[in-house]
């Protein structure tokens, strides 16, 4: 969802950006926090600490709580859908594709963000961070998708802006489609699909 279907960084980087301002902590650029994104949010806080708090975990927990109290009451501020995402998916839905989502996001604001930006579309399931399941790259939640959907490997694909995406896809045994509007450089990695624009992830869906 974050870097693929929606723009979020802004909100996060915000979010992240009052809990480090609240500790008297140097405060990090948009850009700076697109190499921190993609693993969940504990990790993303944990990575914008100074290096000499990012053990300890009762300040990261600390840290962690002040930043999902504010981006909770901020998440939708500045977030957009890319360009022709919102199309794409509703095309692809009138066309018979059953879609999910599977996200590190923790699992309300997945939820929130898929509610209000694409509120017609019936995702056979929407995942995020939930406690007690593994963050992707983990293939646990493709095998939880595949499941809810009825449907086998080989007729799966993910979609995804970095590098956990793809290896998610690999883990879970299905075809990975790169866009590269994301958080993280995708160009030039050997035998990865990327795509420029949502026109593309369409003609790539119509050649299978």
């Amino acid at each position: 969802m974050d870097g693929t279907l929606l723009d979020t960084l802004d909100d996060l980087s915000g979010a992240v950006n009052h809990a480090m301002r609240l500790r008297g902590y140097p405060l990090h650029t948009r850009d700076e926090y697109m190499k921190m994104v993609g693993n969940g949010v504990r990790n993303l806080v944990k990575r914008a600490l100074p290096d000499d708090c990012k053990e300890d975990d009762s300040l990261v927990d600390a840290a962690l709580a002040d930043f999902k109290a504010y981006y909770t009451a901020h998440i939708d501020v500045h977030t957009h859908p890319y360009p022709g995402m919102q199309e794409l998916v509703n095309q692809l839905h009138h066309e018979g594709v059953l879609l999910a989502v599977a996200s590190n996001k923790f699992q309300e604001g997945t939820e929130y963000l898929i509610s209000k930006f694409f509120p017609e579309i019936p995702f056979v399931t929407v995942l995020g961070n939930r406690p007690g399941f593994p963050l992707k790259p983990d293939p646990e939640i493709v095998e939880e998708v595949l499941h809810k959907a009825g449907l086998q490997k080989e007729d799966a694909v993910m979609i995804g802006d970095s590098p956990t995406d793809m290896k998610t896809a690999e883990n879970g045994g299905i075809r990975g489609i790169a866009v590269s509007w994301g958080y993280r450089p995708m160009k030039g990695i050997p035998d990865l699909t990327v795509v420029d624009s949502a026109e593309e992830i369409m003609v790539e869906l119509s050649e299978r």
